[in-house]
């Protein structure tokens, strides 16, 4: 099937979107109409009724043959007019030019979302690539997005990822996959350096104001009637959602991997799912990317890249700013705010309610001995919740190699957790240090099933990651240190 994709029967689907004016009516310079690209024999890998319920999906949607085409992009759904974006880049620190929707298509607006397949095939802005996502990395973005949604992390969704035996080369032949993924705007950094650097500033100034209007009311209605005030407001408000993202992500301990200006969120959610990974041992130099050479990307520099990232995005803005001084000024917040937040967020993973001047040393102690120990991030929070409530941290102790700095640091932690109640600070710690995250093994058990035809393992990890502070009895081993092999795990940008 290589043709372009037929109408979806109206007849037979059982969902009809109401499709909202969105991004695509801005017109033809920021993007190319085009239908997806059909893929053979399509078949379900997974749904999410979690994300299904943000569109007011019907129960048993996952039952519709139409949805099946229409997900995976052999026929379109009513009304729905796909288009690819066109945006630029700095990637790897190093400006890449014109980027853009190289295997994704928006579909449209609905419920406040827009709905976006990912692996639909060829479009204008492909390159050298081929338009299509493997099964491989469309498993991994599907139970990640979904994973950092219920760990509380601003994310885009995934409604669903569909299969097809078609076969597509990367290092290896593998079998092509499509992500139905959600989000109220995908819209990137990368689209503003795109105009900026194409010196388009009617287009410029027409998709800011469009973000501003549709995301960021609150800058406008704070800016003088006709000042650019609103457009260094805007640029800050990017900056302190972004500050906050980065936060959540370095308190999970969450390695984005390839965090180019072009993957970067407009609104502050986690953005493309490539070469992530989860924190098994605790290494602040940690990187996941095999493609990242140099460790640009390596875990303890995300917070001060994404503060590169928006010094670009601030360049771009500049024609609509035109204030050096408020450009700059717009962007002092981003280190308090991400301080601040992530301090709240380490508070709370050790059960502390009342702030403390000495907060912040307490942190950098535990951190670094974590850091000398290799101690798993994971595992160390979920146990040290536990001994909070009942005041025996032997299990937690034995992670550490120097147990004597452990007991240092543990003595007026210990002192913290009487003042502010022991019980009250279990039952926090519970709810933010969570048992269950996709851990690389985890994902690549089930890939490895998934490619066999068999999704039971890839349904249980959905399972366990939609309720990741409960404690699943009889699942420990989902919640265990990782086997030996799970270090010789490489992943890279390649999907």
């Amino acid at each position: 099937m290589t043709g372009p994709a037929p109408a979806c029967d109206a007849l037979r689907s059982p969902w009809q979107p109401q499709w909202q004016p969105g991004f695509a009516q801005l017109g033809p310079a920021f993007g190319r109409e085009l239908p997806p690209r059909p893929l053979p024999e399509p078949y379900w890998v997974g749904t999410s009724d979690s994300a299904a319920a943000l569109l007011g999906l019907p129960g048993g949607w996952q039952q519709s043959p139409a949805l099946l085409q229409a997900f995976t992009g052999n026929a379109l759904l009513p009304g729905s007019t796909p288009m690819a974006s066109v945006y630029s880049g700095h990637q790897f620190g190093v400006w890449a030019g014109q980027l853009g929707d190289g295997r994704a298509l928006l579909l449209g607006e609905t419920a406040g979302q827009e709905l976006q397949l990912k692996g639909s095939g060829l479009t204008p802005y492909s390159r050298m690539g081929d338009g299509r996502a493997v099964l491989r990395s469309s498993i991994r973005e599907f139970l990640c997005s979904e994973a950092m949604h219920a760990l509380g992390v601003p994310t885009t969704r995934a409604l669903c990822v569909t299969g097809s035996p078609q076969l597509v080369q990367r290092e290896q032949l593998e079998t092509a996959a499509v992500v139905m993924r959600l989000a109220p705007s995908f819209v990137r950094f990368g689209h503003f350096e795109h105009f900026a650097a194409r010196r388009q500033g009617a287009e410029l100034r027409q998709l800011a104001d469009y973000v501003i209007t549709r995301y960021y009311p609150e800058c406008q209605d704070a800016a003088e009637p006709g000042s650019r005030q609103h457009y260094a407001a805007f640029l800050q408000a990017v900056s302190e959602r972004t500050a906050r993202l980065l936060a959540h992500w370095q308190a999970v301990g969450f390695c984005h991997g390839v965090m180019n200006t072009d993957n970067m969120s407009i609104l502050g959610l986690t953005l493309d799912y490539g070469p992530f990974q989860f924190m098994d041992a605790f290494d602040p130099g940690h990187i996941c990317n095999h493609s990242d050479a140099r460790g640009r990307y390596a875990f303890d520099r995300q917070p001060s890249v994404a503060w590169w990232n928006l010094h670009c995005l601030a360049e771009a803005l500049m024609p609509l700013i035109d204030d050096a001084q408020a450009a700059e000024e717009a962007l002092e917040s981003y280190e308090a705010v991400f301080g601040d937040a992530f301090l709240a967020l380490m508070r709370a993973k050790l059960g502390l309610r009342t702030p403390r001047d000495g907060d912040a040393a307490l942190v950098q102690q535990l951190l670094v001995l974590l850091a000398a120990g290799r101690v798993d991030w994971t595992i160390f929070w979920r146990r040290l919740s536990h001994a909070a409530g009942r005041g025996d941290f032997a299990e937690v102790r034995d992670l550490f190699i120097d147990g004597a700095g452990f007991d240092a640091w543990l003595l007026p932690y210990q002192e913290l957790l009487t003042q502010d109640g022991r019980a009250l600070a279990a039952d926090l710690m519970l709810k933010i240090n969570p048992k269950f995250v996709l851990r690389n093994h985890l994902a690549e058990q089930a890939i490895a099933e998934a490619k066999l035809g068999r999704f039971g393992e890839l349904q249980l990890l959905q399972t366990l990651l939609a309720r990741p502070f409960d404690e699943h009895p009889g699942f420990e081993a989902h919640a265990g240190f990782p086997p030996d092999w799970a270090s010789h795990i490489t992943i890279s940008c390649s999907s």
